[in-house]
């Protein structure tokens, strides 16, 4: 489901990306091919240097489809940006995307706190964000934060901070387990 970024998916990556569906919404943008080959060169080379983690997300045929990454890491936590390309929007790839995703980022790279920065007008992304159980409001636990991603902003923030933080996301995945025992949950 997930790989490490490599240079030979920048072609396939790039042609959904351009999507319009897509492209507004993506953090760092490339108009051409030749750009997008050398942004995935400089993610790979800033995932090198621990500025960032970004993994590719593969379809059931291991074809690239999108990337999740967690960038702006500083004392263990990061702002996560997912994309996924227009063709496979709807079908289910995007939660178990983030899960594994997930995992990878609080079980093995100690990440404390993941912030998931929407627009307000992004209407995919915010009803995405609020299936998820383990997730809180950032705007309040965060203030600063959520003061810093919405600097630029004159009248009315436009963005919403989100967070999830490992002990969330730990108590979610144990009940889960648990459920999935059969047990009862309370």
């Amino acid at each position: 489901m997930l790989k490490k970024r490599e240079l030979q998916d920048a072609p396939a990556l790039y042609d959904l990306m351009k999507h319009p569906e897509v492209f507004p919404f993506v953090r760092h943008k490339a108009y051409s091919s030749d750009e997008f080959y050398f942004l995935t060169k400089q993610t790979i080379e800033a995932e090198e240097n621990g500025e960032l983690i970004s993994r590719t997300i593969m379809d059931e045929y291991h074809q690239p489809i999108g990337t999740i990454n967690l960038f702006d890491i500083e004392d263990r936590k990061g702002f996560l940006a997912t994309w996924i390309g227009q063709p496979y929007f709807g079908k289910g790839y995007n939660k178990p995307a983030k899960d594994a995703f997930f995992d990878e980022l609080f079980f093995r790279q100690g990440i404390e706190a993941i912030f998931i920065k929407i627009r307000k007008t992004n209407t995919r992304s915010l009803k995405a964000i609020l299936k998820l159980p383990f997730v809180s409001l950032g705007n309040v636990l965060y203030p600063e934060t959520f003061e810093k991603i919405n600097v630029a902003s004159l009248d009315e923030p436009i963005y919403e901070l989100f967070v999830i933080t490992r002990e969330q996301y730990m108590i979610h995945t144990e009940l889960e387990v648990v459920s999935n025992e059969g047990e009862a949950v309370v």
